[in-house]
């Protein structure tokens, strides 16, 4: 058997339109495509503009970029320090159960080590049993005192209006 060869690097200007394309693989797995709307101009402003809000990270698998991983600085009022939350972790499919996903979480705990961030924290869909399997494995814990909100759509726009 030959080993491929595996990098994990930091994203770069020139990796939006794989990254775009794998964000909508994961919409389509998590069967939301019709959610995802994201553009590269978007992804490449979110990423490299002037104010990036995202970064990022692409496993390469003998050139192919294979999965990725995007993410943003959270903060902890209790610790009061910065953490990372892990928006979206995708490893295509020919490319799964070859340890890619877990070595990309382990990069992102290695950014909160190595700048004293104390959290990484993300969410999973309930059914993701693969996804939470691994998430057991790595030692992450389900947060089950909390329930997420979102408020989006018509709603957020209504909610906007009662501030002005």
């Amino acid at each position: 058997m030959t080993e491929n060869y595996t990098e994990i690097r930091p994203v770069r200007p020139g990796d939006e339109a794989e990254l775009t394309a794998m964000i909508h693989e994961l919409a389509e797995f998590e069967r939301a495509s019709a959610e995802c709307t994201v553009t590269e101009a978007q992804l490449r402003d979110a990423l490299f503009g002037e104010n990036p809000v995202v970064y990022g990270l692409l496993v390469e698998v003998d050139g192919q970029a294979a999965g990725g991983a995007l993410w943003f600085r959270n903060f902890s009022t209790w610790d009061g320090v910065a953490g990372v939350y892990l928006e979206d972790l995708f490893v295509r499919p020919a490319f799964r159960r070859r340890g890619l996903a877990r070595r990309l979480l382990a990069a992102l705990a290695r950014e909160c080590v190595d700048n004293g961030y104390t959290r990484l924290t993300w969410a999973v869909l309930d059914w993701n049993t693969n996804a939470i399997a691994l998430y057991d494995a790595v030692g992450g814990r389900p947060q089950t005192e909390w329930i997420t909100y979102r408020v989006s759509g018509p709603e957020l726009s209504a909610l906007a209006s009662e501030s002005a």
